[in-house]
């Protein structure tokens, strides 16, 4: 019954003067408690983050990566949360081991952390209230209880049911901290996480640096080596968050803002900038091919080219040159191209943005990569680590080749938006690979046909998983699929509307100095607001 909806609803967008956003409703409270007691939208966010790791564990941990886009005081920053791959490993060993790839589950496949050190870096550049105020709801959270809305107990069960098999000493922690005598819980369920509590305080008190450097860290690189794994603790000591530039292009009257490489995001403005020209109606079939074609064309590149910035063969010039990308669409034909890509079916990752009172924004992103990530649990610790080095290529020469101490290729991309230079809106659609497509089809529904944030993200999609086969939703426009049937499409229509991103739009209007928000349909979305 929790999850059966037998009616179509409708959602408003929210109005307030300060705002938090998220895809979990404690989540987004979080950061309303940090507003209201003086923190601006840095702290908010980062309170928002801490507590995801608690609240929504089937996408994200402290042991996941972490992007974000902040405008403050009219200036926008980049901050890049993205872990290594650890200085030991080398291809040549997986190999040896008998992969032709990497293992999802398995201390091959983890990460350094990122988003640990991202919290502390960022609020130090940008807070206003003190870290352990900030990471006080989280703490609250896994010590005292929080409830467990619908859709996190739906992904629990489907991560439970992928990991069935993940059974042993490697995996004890993991079953110990996430089941109940072997159960997924249930909406609804009171959830306490006492290991978790112990780290956040740890976190708290000394800002990162037992996790990093003290006896945190060596836990985490000791239970990894004895069980196969290649990190060593002077792997986590050596971890820095980047700062970046964000790059962008103008599109309908806007400037759209993604973080450069190692992510994505950069495939959003090549695909946008292929539209750019293109005449393009709302549910219509010829503009949902367009935007397919633009789509594919942009994350094929990204897939070659975006890697680790000391690693990449192209500059993010060169991929989002104003020659090249007029070629793509001039290449844009009348029927479906095949172009090869990897699935993008991919329900992970949190997205989450903040406003406070004075217009200053947080887009901000965090993920274990694949669900759970790899599924292990460093013993008495509550932290889940990620399986992020997946997203390598084992194929000798390519620009993201498997290699210690590199930042692999990321799919988690936050997104911003500013009108002549002044901030705007944050944005962003999580979902793996889902997450770019998500990108462009929630900003053309705002910034070409006029939608509002809340119609924008409400608005059905599609999902291009590879050659001609898109996925689209049961509410997507019949005329514009026979449209796309027509034109050579594969179309397939989705089982789980999870498949198809979790987004949240928050929009700014600096002469009045409100905010309109809009929250994700897809999931317990909720929009906290102030004033």
């Amino acid at each position: 019954m929790y999850h059966n909806y037998p009616y179509p609803s409708k959602r408003t967008v929210v109005y307030g003067r300060a705002a938090a956003l998220a895809s979990n409703p404690s989540a987004a409270t979080a950061g309303e408690e940090i507003l209201r007691r003086g923190g601006n939208a840095v702290d908010a966010a980062v309170a928002i983050a801490a507590a995801q790791t608690v609240v929504e564990p089937t996408s994200n941990g402290l042991g996941s990566d972490l992007f974000a886009i902040l405008s403050i005081d009219g200036k926008l920053y980049g901050y890049n949360g993205s872990g290594k791959s650890p200085k030991a490993l080398r291809i040549e060993e997986i190999r040896k081991k008998g992969y032709d790839c990497l293992p999802p589950h398995a201390p091959e496949s983890v990460g350094v952390p990122g988003a640990v050190k991202a919290w502390v870096d960022i609020h130090r550049a940008h807070g206003r209230l003190p870290f352990k105020d900030v990471l006080a709801p989280a703490m609250r959270y896994a010590k005292e209880g929080y409830i467990l809305s619908p859709t996190v107990a739906r992904l629990w069960q489907k991560e439970f049911e992928k990991r069935k098999d993940a059974t042993g000493p490697l995996y004890d922690a993991f079953w110990k901290q996430f089941s109940r005598d072997g159960e997924a819980p249930k909406p609804g369920d009171v959830i306490t996480q006492p290991d978790l509590y112990r780290t956040l305080a740890k976190i708290a008190d000394d800002e990162g640096e037992d996790f990093y450097r003290g006896e945190t860290a060596g836990r985490i690189a000791t239970f990894l080596r004895e069980h196969g794994g290649y990190m060593d603790i002077s792997d986590l000591a050596e971890h820095e968050t980047l700062a970046v530039d964000p790059l962008s292009i103008s599109f309908d009257g806007c400037e759209v803002w993604e973080l450069p490489p190692n992510g994505q995001g950069i495939s959003v403005l090549m695909a946008l900038k292929i539209l750019r020209d293109k005449l393009l109606l709302p549910d219509d079939g010829v503009s949902a091919h367009l935007t397919a074609e633009a789509i594919k064309r942009a994350m094929t590149d990204a897939a070659r080219y975006v890697a680790d910035p000391a690693y990449m063969s192209l500059t993010p010039e060169d991929l989002l040159s104003d020659a090249y990308l007029k070629k793509c669409a001039d290449d844009i034909g009348e029927e479906a191209e095949s172009m090869t890509y990897g699935n993008p079916l991919d329900r992970s990752t949190v997205y989450f943005c903040t406003g406070d009172d004075d217009g200053n924004m947080v887009s901000m992103i965090q993920s274990n990569y694949d669900g759970f990530g790899s599924g292990i649990v460093v013993p008495g610790t509550g932290i889940s680590l990620n399986n992020r080095l997946l997203n390598f290529s084992l194929e000798d020469g390519h620009d993201n080749c498997l290699a210690g101490g590199k930042r692999p290729y990321h799919t988690i991309i936050p997104g911003f938006l500013t009108k002549g230079g002044r901030p705007y809106g944050a944005f962003g659609v999580m979902g793996g690979f889902m997450q770019p497509q998500g990108h462009v089809q929630t900003l053309l529904q705002l910034l070409r046909y006029g939608r509002n944030p809340q119609s924008a993200l409400d608005a059905p999609r599609f999902m291009w998983t590879g050659e001609k086969t898109l996925v689209v939703e049961d509410d997507y426009d019949e005329g514009a699929v026979e449209e796309l049937l027509r034109r050579g499409h594969v179309v397939v229509r989705a089982e789980d509307n999870l498949d198809m991103g979790r987004g949240q739009y928050l929009l700014y209007d600096e002469k009045t100095g409100v905010y309109c928000a809009g929250t994700e349909k897809r999931t317990d979305g909720y929009i906290a607001t102030i004033g």
